[in-house]
């Protein structure tokens, strides 16, 4: 692959604009940035669960905060690979600079949650069991494999790229989106490829999930042929690799739920400071700085000192990583996460480990992800039967509850199935933790004149 290529200013939906558009001083790369900021999805994302849906602890983050953690992150990241990459392809100087990598990275990261249902991961389960009951074959019967797949296996990564990418007011109206450069667009997608067929056990990082709907499809073929993405065939199938931003977009991810979920823990009282204190030691070895550390005396601070070294150090790390690989990632070989190959690899997974078996499945999360399979599947059962029967009064009522761009042009319902099913699930996948319990609560008569 080609960076001139992967470095594409073009705007999804606007491609016969200028490609530069100087407004407020702003490259285009740092105005993805913005439009996603300003998103009403991005500021949903304060409301909705990275760890402990419903926090009683301020400390403590929610999809907003992760997801600006993991921008900083991002750019850093993204910032030192540029000045690798134009160092060693000096014809990409005269156009672009190393901040217009962390610049994508970071607005791709920044977006990274941003499909994610209520109640983190059991949302997305949540709503996937919907799909795989008996009640709702009646609703998917007519779809195809692939569109009975996007439902079944309901996947916040393709949520995400829907609203940054699509705008279903009605199926012949104007679809771009937010409006964002091809290449942030394709870093933004770490699994190139659709829900259908599963690639999970090809122990491949780009296939370990799906970044796109089969409505969606059509768009990613457009940036992923535009930017010339490497196909690759396994079992007679072809994918996509991945943008080589999108490795670093991962890693940036991956750094911040590790390490910053742990520290959450100690927090909600799941993890013991010595614990956080001795894991956080363990990454930095010989690079630990005793006389600094000692001069601090609250436990809160001393994490935060300790956490702050880490992520630096994992992030040199992950870039040591990328460098040596360059090569072999733009010839769509490398298959691996970035993390994978750290010095701190074992590190990681040993906290990833004790988090799953201590915060992810502790009782607080559990009880409220319990929760979650009600409220979700309740409400999609009540407003998929509003919009597939319309004729009943009490389901008019309904319908009226659901926004415009969930319906189509002047409100009237899409015909397509499909398009009807995936739309409601958006809409309930994009309200946030509170919105959804009190909706439900609404509608099933427990908190009536609240």
């Amino acid at each position: 692959m080609d960076w001139k290529k992967l470095l594409s200013q073009k705007r999804l939906g606007k491609e016969d604009k200028a490609f530069f558009d100087d407004s407020g001083g702003r490259t285009v790369f740092q105005q993805d940035f913005d439009r996603i900021v300003f998103s009403s999805a991005f500021r949903r994302l304060q409301n909705k669960t990275q760890v402990f849906p419903l926090p009683k602890s301020s400390y403590v983050r929610n999809r907003l905060t992760h997801s600006l953690e993991t921008a900083s992150v991002g750019r850093s990241l993204g910032n030192l690979a540029g000045l690798y990459v134009i160092e060693k392809h000096q014809e990409l100087k005269k156009q672009y600079g190393f901040s217009d990598f962390g610049a994508i990275v970071s607005a791709a990261c920044l977006a990274h949650d941003i499909g994610n249902p209520p109640f983190g991961h059991s949302g997305e389960d949540a709503i996937s069991n919907f799909f795989k009951e008996e009640k709702s074959q009646k609703y998917i019967s007519k779809l195809s494999r692939i569109q009975k797949e996007d439902l079944q296996n309901f996947e916040g990564n393709a949520a995400g790229f829907r609203i940054i990418s699509n705008t279903p007011v009605a199926q012949s109206d104007f679809k771009g989106g937010l409006g964002l450069t091809y290449s942030t667009y394709a870093a933004f997608v770490k699994y190139p490829k659709g829900s259908f067929p599963d690639m999970k056990n090809k122990k491949i990082s780009s296939l370990k999930k799906f970044s796109y709907f089969d409505s969606e499809k059509a768009v990613f073929d457009k940036i992923a042929g535009d930017i010339q993405l490497k196909k690759m065939n396994i079992d007679g199938n072809n994918f996509y690799v991945r943008h080589p931003l999108a490795f670093l977009v991962e890693a940036a991810d991956d750094i911040c739920y590790t390490i910053i979920d742990y520290e959450d823990g100690y927090q909600e009282g799941l993890i013991s400071f010595k614990e956080v204190e001795n894991a956080y030691k363990d990454i930095l070895k010989d690079t630990f700085n005793n006389i600094n550390y000692d001069k601090i005396f609250n436990k809160i601070s001393k994490i935060n000192y300790l956490r702050s070294k880490v992520i630096s150090k994992l992030i040199n790390e992950t870039i040591d990583v990328f460098k040596n690989n360059e090569t072999s990632i733009l010839e769509g070989k490398f298959i691996k996460s970035l993390l994978d190959e750290i010095p701190s690899s074992g590190n990681i997974n040993e906290i990833k480990k004790d988090s799953f078996f201590r915060i992810y499945s502790s009782d607080p999360v559990l009880k409220i992800e319990a929760a979650g399979y009600r409220v979700l599947p309740q409400l999609l059962d009540i407003f998929i039967d509003a919009v597939f029967n319309p004729e009943k009064e009490q389901n008019r009522r309904l319908i009226k509850l659901i926004p415009d761009i969930y319906l189509g042009k002047n409100r009237s319902i899409f015909e397509d199935d499909y398009i009807k099913l995936l739309n409601i699930t958006m809409f309930i996948s994009g309200m946030t933790d509170k919105h959804a319990v009190e909706l439900f609560r609404q509608l099933n008569g427990i908190s009536i004149g609240d």
